[in-house]
């Protein structure tokens, strides 16, 4: 009477071995490392660059587990946390700002595992450890760049209106001065200049000295607040973006004060790609390039990127990378890198607004890269002090003829290398940053805080599974055993398919856990009542456990339906933690079902399905 038909029996039996599979990798825990990458998509990690930080460590007396590509990746690991610390350290002063040095957590699990699609369970910010970032907009930086694109259009309405002036610039104080032949041009620009913009986004004063008639412009307080909040919102997008381009889980990217940004990546594995990408501020800039006759005033000259030579190219922008909707990595004609842009509506009308008025001219692609570098320095006490000084860097790296008038859609070349194409496009496709912006603060969650957190919530959930199965032994007898074999499964079910799933586990996820074990016995109690109830009513004992199962059914089924309805629910309106837990509490829901339904029902028919002489239940 309660037995399941073999091809039931093998399906179970395929699941649960399917389920240790992939649960296993589990029980290898990661090794602290160090992981070594160029600063830059174009400066390679070579052997020998590997070698110098093996030395590096061995002359600090610093022991290494091994040190080798995994991949693509250089991943020297090391024994313990503190010697992760000091090693980062160590390396990155030996190897110079042209490297990056990112801690990271290796992983263990065997190949065989990996070779099958089998891998950890990924671990949240707060257990794992993760990349923490504070990130700081210079909001100095973002006026003085509006205030350069100001000083552009002015120029270029006042040629077109035939108002004769001298110079336009931008002091370092934040004073844009249009500087005029004669008082007479001077009234005539300021009253253009005034119907350009709108009342209150400037102060105006006008002079005069011996080298000319001047009006100065000041942005109002008004307009500054609003410039700074609008590049620290736009660069918090921009980083939004290039996360997701990563495909971390459950990141956390949000305004801190003022002009501060807080990014944290939880188990990222290739943390220096992370650090690389995220602090990059690489921005595009188009200019023509100067005319002979052109004034000094109006030029500016560039080196061409790894390269000594230069060129001088005007001081008028056409477009810079804040306009550009989308960019793609490419090869042109002679499988060379090129990066194909799209710009937005009013970037492309810029752009073709200057190129069909200069067919036959050259126009280049400034590349701007805004970067820390780290100056060491001895202290009084021995002690090595790390000194931040910020550095633009400003090359060309791409002059070419202008053939036709362009548009919306055009391309970029003289790129060094697929990779670095590829990181342009991925830069620019997630949004140009609209000021630059600077690491203050990189550290990671070191793994004693995600062990007191692993080390609680484990504990929580033996502490639960503990006092569940010594009430399920106690009350229900041989079906108290076999529930608690089925609970046990469950959790090896739901830790399988959060792997497989590529889900992240936090401390609410561990909740979650938690949840599951007192709802997974819910149901195996209500079946376990059933069966009771049958046999009250003088039911023979087989009769009984599939009456129990059978009328069990829609309760147990209707009672997980609703919770996972609020489980989807949770993970469609919150966010982060909150996610996690939805997500842990849907898996489980789904393996309590399955383990409380089938596994119990298979385990109660191997112990009693056969025995037709059956008198009595121990439950």
């Amino acid at each position: 009477m309660n037995r399941f038909p073999l091809w039931k029996n093998a399906l179970i039996l395929v699941i649960l071995a399917v389920g240790f599979l992939y649960a296993s990798p589990n029980l290898f825990p990661d090794d602290p490392a160090i992981q070594l990458a160029g600063s830059r998509s174009s400066v390679v990690v070579d052997q020998p660059i590997l070698d110098r930080a093996i030395d590096a460590l061995d002359q600090a007396g610093i022991e290494t587990k091994s040190a080798s590509f995994e991949g693509k990746l250089p991943i020297i690991r090391l024994n313990s946390a503190e010697a992760q610390l000091k090693a980062k350290a160590v390396v990155q002063q030996a190897l110079g700002d042209d490297y990056l040095v990112a801690l990271n957590l290796a992983e263990t699990t065997p190949d065989w595992l990996v070779a099958l699609g089998a891998g950890p369970m990924k671990l949240g910010l707060d257990l794992r450890g993760g990349v923490h970032f504070l990130m700081e907009v210079d909001l100095e930086t973002a006026t003085q760049q509006r205030l350069e694109v100001y000083a552009s259009e002015i120029k270029r309405f006042l040629r077109e209106d035939r108002i004769r002036y001298r110079a336009v610039n931008v002091d370092d104080e934040g004073t844009l001065s249009v500087r005029f032949r004669d008082a007479e041009a001077r009234d005539a620009g300021a009253t253009r200049i005034r119907e350009e913009y709108p009342q209150g986004e400037f102060t105006f004063r006008s002079d005069e000295s011996d080298q000319g008639f001047f009006v100065r412009l000041n942005l109002s307080e008004q307009r500054i607040s609003e410039l700074e909040s609008n590049a620290v919102e736009q660069n918090l997008t921009t980083l939004r973006n290039r996360v997701n381009e990563l495909g971390v889980s459950e990141p956390l990217v949000q305004r801190q004060g003022k002009g501060r940004i807080l990014i944290q990546l939880p188990g990222v594995q290739d943390t220096a790609a992370a650090k690389r990408v995220l602090g990059a501020t690489a921005n595009l800039e188009f200019r023509l390039e100067a005319l002979p006759d052109a004034g000094r005033t109006d030029t500016e000259t560039f080196r061409f990127r790894d390269s000594p030579r230069q060129a001088i190219i005007e001081r008028d922008i056409i477009v810079t990378g804040t306009q550009v909707a989308g960019a793609t990595a490419a090869f042109d004609e002679n499988s060379r890198p090129q990066v194909n842009i799209d710009l937005d509506g009013p970037g492309g009308r810029a752009m073709n607004r200057i190129t069909r008025d200069a067919i036959g001219r050259r126009m280049a692609v400034l590349f701007i890269e805004y970067r820390v570098v780290n100056r060491y320095q001895e202290a009084a006490d021995g002690t090595v002090e790390t000194l931040r000084e910020r550095k633009v860097e400003k090359s060309i790296i791409s002059l070419a003829t202008i053939q036709s008038a362009l548009g919306n859609s055009f391309r970029i070349t003289g790129l060094d290398s697929p990779a670095e194409a590829s990181e342009l496009a991925l830069l620019l496709r997630a949004g140009a940053l609209a000021a630059p912006i600077y690491f203050v603060e990189e550290r990671t969650v070191g793994p004693s805080l995600g062990a007191e957190n692993i080390k609680a919530g484990t504990l929580s959930v033996v502490a639960g599974l503990a006092l569940v199965l010594l009430f399920m032994l106690v009350y229900y007898k041989v079906f108290g055993l076999i529930a608690n074999v089925a609970l046990g499964l469950n959790l090896v079910l739901l830790i399988a398919v959060m792997s497989m799933l590529s889900a992240t586990l936090t401390l609410p996820g561990i909740a979650g856990i938690v949840l599951t074990v007192g709802m997974a016995v819910d149901a195996n109690v209500l079946i376990f009542s059933r069966i009771k109830e049958e046999l009250a009513r003088g039911l023979h004992p087989q009769q009984a456990i599939a009456g129990g199962f059978d009328r069990a059914f829609v309760a147990i089924v209707d009672a997980n339906i609703t919770t996972l309805i609020v489980a989807v629910i949770l993970y469609a309106v919150g966010t982060g933690p909150v996610q996690g837990f939805a997500v842990t509490l849907a898996v489980g829901i789904c393996t309590s079902v399955f383990t409380a339904i089938l596994v119990t029902r298979a385990l109660v028919n191997l112990v009693y399905g056969r025995r037709r002489d059956l008198k009595t239940l121990a439950i």
